[in-house]
């Protein structure tokens, strides 16, 4: 199969929603995140949704993507092949319950890569006044795909600074991935895909069971930052990326390892990766800003 770069600018057809507060209290229920900016109803500024339900606000697009694609040619069966590869969030104001959510998408990227194809649909919610809320470019790796040409989009992707150093990590925090995890994610979040809740249809795709959601790991990932290094407000987390570099088994153990942390006048940046049972990493490049805010 092959794939031309020149769908690179193929728009999707709009997306709306409206944010409940039952969605973002239960995002952070699925990853037993217990910040009260996201269960305080009787706060003065009321609760907000943790910043990676932004993926689970994406992903009756990208779960149905064939609907969202216009009728042009577009290679359909490419997709079967397709793997969660890169995820990269900004974050331009917090998702808030009964914010009205428009998403406008369109395929930002098409590259050449050893396993196939690397193809990059960017994502933007703005709310009912036309500001953005957040940008979301998801990456999939199109496996054995060919890409037609050199590619095309991949100088326009945002680009995370990288670590300076590669010592040990500041701080490493050990989290048991509970057996019930995948189907509590998947019900709480409402993101569906048969490999996570399947014993029978991960093994008919060659894995060893279910296996944990990629952004379940990265959402994990990102309560330890908020949490130990933002003050516990989410509000801070500007930007959140990564790669999906390996399997989470439930009943297995991750560890959030922080790698680095470079200060500057308005906030820092953090450089992390999440390590597996197996002694490898299912998160690789994991990157986070983290900025000062005044009240």
């Amino acid at each position: 199969m092959e794939i031309s770069p020149a769908f690179v600018g193929t728009r999707l057809k709009d997306y709306r929603c409206v944010i409940t507060w039952r969605q973002s209290m239960n995002y952070a229920a699925a990853v037993n995140d217990i910040n009260p900016w996201y269960f305080n109803d009787e706060s003065p500024c009321g609760v907000i949704a943790p910043p990676m339900q932004a993926v689970a606000v994406t992903w009756p697009v990208l779960e149905h993507i064939k609907d969202y694609l216009p009728d042009d040619g577009f290679p359909m069966e490419t997709l079967l092949t397709q793997v969660h590869y890169s995820e990269h969030l900004q974050f331009h104001r917090p998702i808030r319950p009964c914010d009205e959510l428009t998403i406008k998408g369109r395929i930002a990227a098409i590259v050449p890569h050893r396993a196939g194809t690397h193809a990059v649909i960017r994502l933007d919610a703005f709310d009912s006044s036309g500001a953005p809320v957040f940008t979301e470019h998801n990456g999939g790796m199109l496996r054995g795909v060919k890409c037609g040409g050199t590619g095309r989009g991949e100088v326009d992707l945002p680009v995370a600074p990288l670590p300076l150093s590669a010592g040990d990590e500041i701080w490493k925090a050990g989290i048991h991935i509970d057996h019930l995890a995948p189907f509590l994610y998947d019900g709480c979040t409402g993101i569906f895909f048969p490999i996570h809740t399947s014993v029978k249809f991960a093994h008919t795709v060659g894995l060893p069971g279910i296996i944990l959601q990629g952004t379940a790991t990265l959402a994990f990932a990102a309560r330890e930052i908020i949490n130990r290094e933002a003050g516990a407000d989410p509000r801070r987390l500007k930007t959140l990326s990564c790669r999906f570099s390996g399997m989470v088994l439930p009943g297995e153990d991750i560890s959030v390892n922080l790698l680095e942390r470079r200060l500057d006048s308005g906030g820092m940046d953090l450089f992390f990766d999440v390590g597996n049972a197996s002694g490898g990493k299912a998160i690789k490049k994991g990157y986070a800003r983290i900025e000062d805010i005044n009240d």
